[in-house]
């Protein structure tokens, strides 16, 4: 077969070309492809020998087995990304040499591909510890060259043992072997090894949101979406080109997702769809969009909701998944019971003796008041007999409210419902002293600000529990729900206002660009750091006590500390939320300033 390319080709019959050439090798013409024909015009040569390894990978391996340890792996916590792209060179490793034997041309197609991959992306690769792996690898195909970075050694020769591989297995446990000692050293410890990873469910993957890997409009099948996705990019060389990517604090990388103006058009029924319906009618909603969706977030809307397990437009596969996963927050709830029940005790114990100390009564020598008897002497024996008199007075009545903000971002994922519990057990020592509090959780779907109010702050005790409906997924853009939360937060009558906000110290949402539209900055790094820490600045002007909560990497700690300054709190493990909180709230309660 005749691999070279003479002219430009339209893209129909570069579409055809690249299938037809993955049908060839595959022997099997009902194998569905979906040709890239934009990174055709970039580089022909890593189509075609993308388009050969997808075709010869489909022949030779189990492509279904692969893609399914991926999802499962990624499930797991695996971080996308990198997974694949180590799963890139495992079926580049494996289907090469073998195709080779059948077609002699398939040599030179693959080192003219990777000579174009160098000079195309040599600066993107080099950015990341997989592109360098990638970098590495090509240097061994090309050149026979092992010199390489010390920890890439025994990666490159656990690729290059499957130049011999007759089992998609292989490939799953090389990749697998070198994610846990490449990339994430903890991963067996926190999510279990590769027979834990392989025995996930097709149920438990079913209920998963896969939409926060998405880019393109949702539909029931996310999951088959997903994986399709994944099995494309396994058998592909190509990179994203430099221009379309944005640094998110040295690792992952974002780009701007783009909607028509007809998907623009579905976008708030979507939301009312995935979310439930909002407690704001469309006035209201407007109103409240001019108000607060200004700066930064000029081309954004707030969604305020009672949650889709609430307030369901239709039972829906969302309403389903919500309804699953709120089912594990309250057996881990029940499980947790006794616990609960020990935190909840101490925590509401702590903060009444801090109430009680602020309401006792304070004496001092006046002069007026209750007169003292044993300083009746003094009249009249000494020049200057003093204040004879005792007032008594009650100093420090303010009367307090405070605001809980979770973020409900995906990045929250495997905390879930160790959150859920942890702000049940706040919620309860703040009701068994009477202090009204409110709780919202937040995330950001396309240019929606989700707000869900699991709490209002006169709700009677029994709408604690609603706190266990607590369900993450998709972006978050902190600067504004910290805005939103705290616009209603300073109309409260109370004096001392307190808005306490859990997050991981990584504000990051995907910016939606509509025509006709401002379109804003992408919200993620230090853009969206400032951001935050503008509105948290903002809310401390106006008096109103702000703590953050950091439940994030250390390696994070420097945004957070940016965001909220002097007052957070790092907890290395969710359990201790409760206590952190009560430590704080006990603090401003004896403060003399309130």
């Amino acid at each position: 077969m005749e691999y070279g390319c003479s002219r430009e080709e339209l893209p129909g019959e570069a579409e055809n070309r690249i299938r037809n050439l993955m049908w060839t090798v595959s022997g099997d013409y009902q194998l569905d492809t979906k040709p890239d024909t934009v990174s055709y015009s970039r580089s022909k040569y890593i189509s075609m020998y993308d388009a050969v390894k997808q075709g010869a990978f489909a022949r030779y391996f189990d492509r279904e087995a692969l893609g399914a340890y991926l999802v499962k792996k990624v499930f797991c916590g695996a971080d996308e990304r990198a997974l694949t792209e180590i799963a890139q060179l495992c079926v580049d490793a494996a289907t090469c040499q073998r195709i080779a034997g059948e077609r002699p041309g398939v040599p030179e197609l693959r080192e003219k591909a990777f000579s174009d991959l160098l000079d195309l992306s040599f600066h993107v690769m080099s950015g990341s510890l997989t592109g360098r792996l990638k970098m590495a690898w090509i240097r061994v195909c090309l050149l026979e060259d092992w010199h390489c970075e010390k920890h890439f050694l025994g990666a490159l020769e656990r690729i290059a043992a499957l130049e011999d591989a007759r089992d998609t297995m292989e490939l799953i446990r090389t990749a697998d072997e070198i994610y846990n000692t490449l990339i994430d050293r903890s991963f067996v410890r926190k999510h279990g090894d590769l027979s834990s990873v392989l025995a996930v469910t097709a149920e438990e993957l079913s209920e998963f949101d896969w939409g926060d890997y998405l880019e393109e409009e949702l539909t029931q099948d996310m999951l088959e979406q997903y994986l399709q996705k994944l099995q494309s990019q396994v058998v592909s060389l190509q990179e994203e080109p430099e221009e379309d990517k944005k640094e998110d604090d040295g690792s992952r990388k974002r780009k701007i997702t783009v909607l028509t103006p007809e998907a623009a058009a579905k976008m708030y029924s979507y939301i009312e769809l995935n979310y439930g319906k909002s407690y704001l009618s469309p006035q209201e909603q407007k109103k409240l969009d001019q108000r607060l969706c200004r700066g930064a977030h000029a081309d954004c809307s707030l969604y305020l909701t009672d949650g889709i397990l609430k307030n369901p437009v239709r039972i829906n596969a969302q309403f389903v998944n919500a309804k699953r996963h709120a089912e594990k927050n309250r057996t881990y709830f029940r499980n947790s019971r006794n616990m609960a029940s020990r935190n909840i005790e101490q925590l509401t114990d702590e903060l009444r003796r801090s109430l009680i100390r602020r309401t006792e009564p304070e004496s001092a020598a006046a002069w007026s008041g209750e007169i003292v008897p044993k300083l009746l002497w003094k009249p009249g024996r000494m020049e200057d007999p003093g204040k004879l008199f005792r007032r008594t007075e009650h100093t420090n009545q303010t009367d307090f409210v405070v605001d809980i903000l979770m973020d409900a971002s995906g990045s929250q994922r495997d905390r879930q419902s160790q959150i859920a519990l942890q702000a049940y057990m706040i919620s309860e020592a703040l009701c068994n002293n009477h202090i009204p509090h409110r709780i919202t959780g937040f995330c950001s779907f396309w240019d929606y600000t989700v707000l869900q109010r699991f709490r209002e702050y006169d709700a009677p005790r029994e709408e604690n529990l609603r706190i266990l409906d607590y369900v993450t997924s998709s972006n978050n853009r902190d600067g504004l729900a910290i805005r939103a939360v705290g616009d209603t937060l300073q109309k409260r009558q109370e004096e001392g206002k307190i808005l306490i906000v859990l997050s991981d110290g990584r504000p990051n949402d995907v910016t939606v660009n509509r025509p006709n539209c401002q379109n804003p900055q992408p919200y993620f790094g230090e853009y969206a750091v400032k951001d935050t820490a503008f509105e948290v600045r903002r809310l401390r002007g106006n008096g109103i006590c702000v703590l953050g909560v950091f439940t994030g990497k250390e390696k994070d700690l420097v945004a957070e500390k940016k965001i909220f300054g002097r007052d957070f709190a790092y907890i290395r493990t969710i359990e201790s939320f409760s206590k952190v909180v009560g430590r704080y709230l006990r603090r401003l309660l004896e403060d003399d300033r309130f």
